[in-house]
């Protein structure tokens, strides 16, 4: 029986359909090419920091939180050492009170001056009824000297008996003049202790305001980041006791040439799909888009420099799913964030679907 004949031609054909079948696979398990409705870029998960420091310089007394702990808002995270503030609050208090004493001395001494002031208006009444029997006296004395029934030396006598109450009469008007003025006196210095009362008061309320600023408190939900001090250190005003991450404010950041980044408005739906999760992707819209080009020439002249313009773009997770999913919150995880251009355009199948919220209790 003969031997078949040998087919060279065939293993060119071959290599040729085994190219053809390894393009086409290739084509296949590749991404999809970005549709013109949708932007897609690059960027890691982030979370605003927040530092928590003391206001005043002071020692650190406390610190009940490490690093990883999730906090929630109001929780009392750190304590100064308050006890040279207690001693000050003791001494305002102590100043408020010396202050409201001296305000109500202030306003006896009114009383008192008012009070002299009408002495002074009896004693100038009494010496003018005194000046006006002078005059009368003289009148009637000047008549029986006219008559020759007494001496001329009894009308000297009554004239100087005048002038003596005349003077009398100008010296009691001065006094009652000054004790007046004296009225005045009290009674601005009734206006500075009253002021120094406030004044003292202001002090008492700012100490306690130091006194609660001394503990330390979370100023919303997050997760402590670092723990910078510890116990017994000596802090500045505004040195860092610890960083928190805020997570109900968590976002990616991603960058978008000129032609996508034209059409991306505020609120635009996004969404996020992580590394570590290509199965499900996370529902955000975008929060801030960047009114400057980055890492691009002051000055661009021609349309295909201007096209190669990158902008900054920020989408942002809604807090409510964020919530939902504290514990799983992470930042620094790198992943691919995609942005809807068109409103009216349906999520492309290349994009898995979003998580869901959890259902209510």
């Amino acid at each position: 029986m003969s031997e078949p004949r040998s087919r060279p031609w065939l293993v060119p054909i071959a290599i040729a359909l085994l190219a053809i079948a390894a393009f086409f696979a290739w084509k296949h398990f590749q991404s999809p090419p970005p549709i013109d409705a949708f932007a897609s870029g690059n960027g890691r998960i982030e979370a605003t920091e927040i530092d928590v420091a003391s206001k005043t310089g002071g020692r650190l007394a406390s610190v009940t939180v490490r690093e990883g702990d999730d906090v929630s808002a109001g929780q009392t995270l750190a304590g100064m050492d308050v006890r040279a503030l207690e001693a000050e609050l003791h001494m305002a208090e102590a100043q408020v009170a010396q202050a409201k004493a001296a305000h109500v001395a202030a306003i006896a001494a009114v009383a008192q001056r008012r009070s002299d002031v009408a002495t002074a208006g009896a004693v100038v009444a009494q010496r003018q009824g005194q000046m006006a029997l002078a005059e009368k006296d003289i009148e009637r004395t000047q008549q029986l000297v006219d008559k020759g029934f007494i001496s001329a030396q009894k009308l000297d006598v009554d004239r100087t008996a005048k002038q003596t109450a005349q003077e009398v009469t100008r010296a009691a008007v001065s006094q009652m003049q000054g004790a007046q003025s004296s009225i005045e006196v009290a009674r601005a210095a009734v206006v500075q202790a009253a002021a120094a009362v406030e004044a003292a008061q202001a002090r008492v309320e700012r100490m306690r305001v130091d006194l609660q600023d001394a503990v330390l408190v979370a100023p919303a939900d997050g997760r402590v980041l670092y723990r910078l001090a510890e116990p017994g250190e000596v802090l500045p005003a505004g040195g860092k006791v610890l960083t928190l991450l805020d997570i109900t404010d968590v976002y990616l950041t991603l960058f978008l040439p000129t032609s996508q980044a034209g059409r991306v408005a505020i609120g635009s739906e996004a969404r996020i799909v992580l590394d570590v999760r290509p199965d499900i992707s996370i529902p955000a819209s975008v929060s801030f888009v960047s009114p400057q080009a980055q890492f691009t020439p002051k000055s661009v002249e021609t349309r295909t420099e201007r096209e190669k313009l990158m902008f900054r773009v920020r989408v942002k997770i809604p807090p409510e799913l964020l919530r939902a999913y504290a514990k799983q919150v992470k930042t620094g995880l790198p992943g691919v964030a995609w942005v809807r251009l068109d409103a009216g355009a349906p999520w492309p199948a290349t994009v898995p679907p979003p998580v869901a919220m959890p259902a209510q209790p």
